[in-house]
């Protein structure tokens, strides 16, 4: 699909619109904010209002059909990804949806078919893989600065603000039957589809995912191993409800040469350690931190660059996750 401009239209403009992924739709050559969509129409004439867009809706048909949209940014909840980026595939439209691509990974599937019979590209907003430290970390993977990669870790532990929240005041990341998980679903998802941009994808997976705390419905604490196609041995540790004093976010690369560590999340730095010592990278975020993402999209659709993060990349991910959770998933059915 060839397109002179990028003429969007978002479902769902609640608050990672707002700096993270709203702007760049707008900032970007070749890129306008048509149409924006909530079910409260009047957050939706709001955030049009402030944002300095034409049409509002209350309704997603409705902008799915609108004339002037030629792409669909999907930033709702994962339970209503794949019914809405359907719509607009089968209506003509781009589909963008943020991550976790789907609910589960069946939902990815129906999506990619469809995203295929109609010939209407599919993405999705993994937009680490355009990031400044991300970028570097890979260019130093794949420069054989660390040598011949071997192993990677990841280390995610937070404390549950759910801990003082009634059932509901909780955010909808911890209800399974909205998210498709809880926080590991939000989270991790992150940080292996990182690993499948770096490495490429992982062909061997097990994993344990309990509900420790019992603060809410979801998983809390998950561990897992994995392989990677590429022969790289990786594992991973994730607990959501974690005292403050025990917070951690890293991801660790070590090669035969060297070692690089830096957090997925946090606002750290990038180290890089090998013979020759420790070299330190700032981390250089961007104001809107989708915008580099979004600037690839919009190239490939323009006839430039291609855009790293597609529907096949984040059924990948999804795939992974849904095995790793999926015992206690199908214990819980039982």
């Amino acid at each position: 699909m060839k397109l002179t401009e990028v003429n969007w239209g978002i479902i769902g403009c609640g608050d990672v619109t707002e700096v993270k992924s709203g702007p760049p739709l707008y900032k970007l050559d070749r890129s306008n904010l048509v149409a924006v969509m909530r079910r409260d129409g009047a957050k939706a004439e709001d955030y049009a209002k402030r944002h300095g867009v034409a049409k509002w809706y209350s309704n997603a048909n409705e902008l799915i059909h609108d004339p002037n949209v030629n792409a669909v940014y999907i930033a709702t909840p994962p339970n209503t990804h794949a019914e809405y980026a359907i719509k607009a595939m089968n209506a003509g439209k781009v589909a963008y949806v943020e991550k976790p691509m789907a609910k589960n990974y069946a939902e990815c599937l129906e999506m990619i078919k469809v995203s295929e019979e109609t010939q209407v590209p599919l993405y999705v907003a993994y937009y680490r893989r355009a990031l400044p430290q991300f970028l570097r970390a890979k260019e130093l993977v794949d420069s054989g600065t660390i040598g011949k990669p071997l192993t990677v870790h990841l280390q995610l532990y937070k404390q549950a603000i759910e801990k003082e929240q009634s059932k509901k005041e909780m955010h909808w990341h911890v209800f399974p039957e909205i998210a498709g998980a809880g926080h590991f679903y939000d989270l991790a998802s992150h940080q292996l589809d990182y690993l499948d941009f770096v490495f490429g994808p992982i062909i061997n997976v097990s994993g344990h995912a309990k509900n420790i705390a019992g603060y809410y419905p979801a998983e809390d604490t998950v561990s897992a191993s994995f392989e990677f196609e590429s022969g790289v041995i990786g594992s991973g540790s994730w607990c959501f409800v974690v005292d403050h004093s025990s917070e951690k976010d890293i991801i660790e690369i070590t090669g035969t040469h060297g070692k690089i560590t830096m957090p997925c999340f946090a606002a750290g730095n990038l180290k890089l350690e090998t013979s020759n010592g420790m070299l330190e990278f700032p981390n250089e975020k961007p104001e809107h931190v989708a915008g580099g993402l979004v600037k690839l999209i919009v190239e490939e659709l323009t006839g430039g660059a291609k855009c790293p993060s597609t529907g096949f990349s984040g059924a990948r991910t999804s795939k992974v996750m849904e095995e790793i959770v999926k015992t206690y998933y199908s214990n819980l059915k039982d």
